[in-house]
């Protein structure tokens, strides 16, 4: 009789942490201006937005800059290369994970630090 209340509560215990998941869901932190955009843009979009550089374009070297022109970045990087207003000019394509680390940012509000 032991052997068999042992036996059941060992079958309990193995199907009961059998459902458990030890694989809990890690949130990401949010993206942020100086760790995630700010060398994207100095990369992919110099020398024509950062004006230190040379550029003539609109600048987009500081974390306001970026910031008020979010949406026109997201919707000028996600066009085609042969559509008007395609960013980066003379350049190919951004890929689609830089593309997203500007429009998770966003969604993450945009955060500077």
């Amino acid at each position: 009789m032991k052997k068999l209340v042992i036996s059941v509560l060992t079958v309990g215990i193995i199907i009961l942490f059998s459902y458990c998941s030890s694989s809990k869901k890690t949130v990401a932190a949010p993206l942020t201006y100086e760790t995630n955009i700010m060398a994207i843009v100095g990369e992919k979009c110099a020398p024509c937005h950062i004006p230190e550089k040379g550029g003539r374009a609109k600048p987009l070297n500081t974390y306001e800059a970026v910031r008020k022109n979010i949406d026109n970045i997201i919707r000028r990087i996600q066009l085609s290369p042969e559509e008007k207003g395609f960013m980066p000019f003379k350049h190919d394509k951004l890929s689609d994970s830089t593309i997203a680390v500007f429009t998770q940012w966003k969604t993450d509000g945009l955060r500077e630090k």
